[in-house]
């Protein structure tokens, strides 16, 4: 049994490795480079303080504004699909918590990452400086256009689901990249795809599995009713 040093973070770190064991390694996802990244990442410090007991359970968890932390196995599945080696620029779209992006951090170059609600990207900012993320930068925006500063990315995800895949998108990946990005007709479910930019004109569309995440809202995805 694991001791505590009176804050739990012998505990926490003890049920990060039984997550990744039981959660990611034991549900088929093998890169290596993701599974270290997500050992390393603490994601009780991307919750809030009344949830970090919770932290390491398999599930989404609410972080305010109406937006949820992603479950830690569709964290790992997305970034393996982006089929990253190492020392890449990655764009992310919806920040949200920002613990995805403290785990692409782990593999890539640069992280670039897109959130439209202020006060998230505020708070994630804010994270990163203190975990030492000097790579991460953090856009406050419509995802949907993207970054084009930044522009070509080896890979590019995105975190919330649209009716489409945006053209902006497709056009700041470079050739070779891959784009992981849920797309449904409606806003309750979507097919995951992953879109590898073939020339500068050719795009390669798989499926490789049915998600539910929250609407991806702007010019270029679903409306804000709100």
């Amino acid at each position: 049994m694991a001791t505590s040093d009176g804050k739990g973070a012998v505990d926490l770190t003890a049920a990060r490795e039984r997550m990744v064991a039981r959660d990611i390694a034991g549900r088929d996802v093998q890169d290596e480079r993701v599974l270290a990244a997500m050992r390393k990442v603490a994601r009780e410090a991307f919750v809030p303080e009344s949830l970090r007991k919770a932290a390491y359970e398999d599930t989404p968890l609410p972080i305010g504004s109406g937006q949820t932390i992603s479950q830690p196995y569709i964290v790992a599945f997305m970034i393996e699909a982006l089929q990253l080696k190492g020392g890449e620029k990655v764009l992310e779209i919806g920040t949200g918590s920002g613990y995805a992006a403290a785990v692409l951090a782990e593999i890539a170059g640069e992280v670039c990452t897109v959130e439209r609600l202020h006060p998230l990207a505020d708070r994630a900012e804010s994270i990163f400086a203190q975990l030492g993320y000097r790579h991460i930068h953090v856009l406050r925006g419509d995802g949907t256009r993207g970054w084009p500063a930044y522009a070509p990315y080896d890979a590019i995800v995105v975190t919330a689901g649209g009716p489409r895949v945006p053209e902006a998108l497709k056009q700041q990946l470079a050739i070779g990249g891959r784009l992981v990005i849920p797309v449904g007709a409606g806003q309750e479910t979507q097919e995951l795809l992953r879109v590898t930019r073939r020339s500068a004109t050719e795009f390669d569309v798989e499926e490789i599995g049915g998600v539910r995440f929250v609407p991806l809202i702007g010019e270029q995805g679903w409306p804000n009713l709100d």
